[in-house]
């Protein structure tokens, strides 16, 4: 089925990469015990005690997701069956009831199916960006879980995460930690994100694009960003990604190794890698939903410059090559593996 339905008003090409109200979420909420039904509402804002445990103890989580118009005009989701998964074992982390995953995709194919307008046309850049996300919504005073909960999807368009395409960008090795190694770093919790607020805001001042966090224990090795996985390449082709119970189990670096090894024949791993390593790669790239892959010129380990062969003009020969098969598995450009893209219109 190939959605026909007339689009919003917009100037596809000029979006940006923020928030824009759409006309459709879900609502789902936890009570007694159990999830209700769950609902579409076109109510944007949310009415919470003054105590309630999101406010209080941060008890909240999120997923972050798009729908694309393809190629042939159809509308898709990227593995949603994955985001459905790590959110139900991040719910389980923070002592949350876990929002049942085939409920979860439910929820996002309905809000998709309200917003069709929202969904940008091929060959603009844009998508929409879906939303999902759980929180504490019953007063607490002493410090233990919410007795009730919402679920929620909305949906945002934006625009291209990168304006006139993805250039080089460069990082600090941080003197912050990120995560604890028994911590809460391998689930996406909204607190591990207001964790690295202040350190992406000293970057930035300090003419940084992101940090670099090493792994908390002994500062050696490679973690990931604050919002993102990373891939490296060595001088032979080989695509290396972090090794770690402390890093989020990104969905689009999960995808681009099996891209490397299925679709591009590259030799692929999983292992620590140390910082130390760094000089010795000539390709580096960040990889999540918002970019699918932003490549990295430099590192700069406090004063020491690490610059990748790549350089700081344009993606590397097998990022480029890695971003180019994953987005066109996304807009059906490429024959995409089974159960990759869900049809929703």
């Amino acid at each position: 089925m190939v959605s026909t339905m007339e689009k919003a008003n917009i100037d596809w090409a000029n979006l940006g990469f923020g928030y824009y109200k759409t006309e459709k979420r879900y609502v789902s909420n936890y009570k007694d015990g159990k999830w209700d039904e769950g609902h579409i509402t076109s109510d944007e804002n949310i009415v919470l005690n003054e105590s309630a445990g999101v406010l209080q103890y941060a008890q909240t989580c999120f997923e972050g997701m798009k729908a694309y118009t393809t190629v042939d005009g159809k509308v898709v989701i990227f593995r949603p069956d994955l985001n459905a998964q790590r959110m139900y074992e991040t719910a389980l982390r923070l002592e949350m009831p876990p929002f049942p995953t085939d409920k979860f995709i439910e929820a996002v194919e309905q809000v998709v199916k309200a917003n069709l307008k929202y969904v940008p046309p091929y060959g603009t850049g844009a998508t929409l960006y879906l939303r999902p996300f759980m929180f504490g919504s019953a007063p607490v005073m002493g410090v233990k879980p919410s007795s009730e909960y919402q679920f929620r999807v909305f949906a945002s368009p934006v625009g291209p995460y990168f304006k006139g395409g993805a250039k080089p960008i460069t990082l600090k090795v941080s003197d912050f930690d990120r995560a604890a190694p028994n911590g809460t770093g391998h689930v996406k919790a909204g607190l591990n994100y207001a964790m690295s607020l202040h350190a992406i805001v000293s970057a930035h001042k300090e003419g940084y694009d992101e940090n670099l966090y090493p792994d908390a224990k002994t500062r050696t090795k490679v973690e990931e960003t604050g919002g993102a996985n990373f891939f490296f390449v060595t001088k032979d082709n080989k695509v290396i990604t972090p090794k770690s119970s402390s890093i989020l189990p990104s969905i689009t670096r999960r995808s681009i190794m099996y891209v490397a090894k299925e679709y591009l024949g590259l030799e692929t791993e999983e292992r620590e890698i140390y910082l130390e390593e760094l000089k010795d790669f000539k390709e580096c790239g960040l990889c999540g939903t918002a970019a699918v892959i932003s490549p990295v010129g430099k590192i700069v380990d406090h004063g020491k410059e690490i610059c990748f062969p790549s350089g700081m003009n344009e993606m590397g020969e097998i990022s480029k090559k890695l971003y180019d098969t994953l987005t066109g598995i996304q807009y059906g450009r490429i024959d995409a593996p089974e159960g990759w893209i869900k049809v929703i219109a």
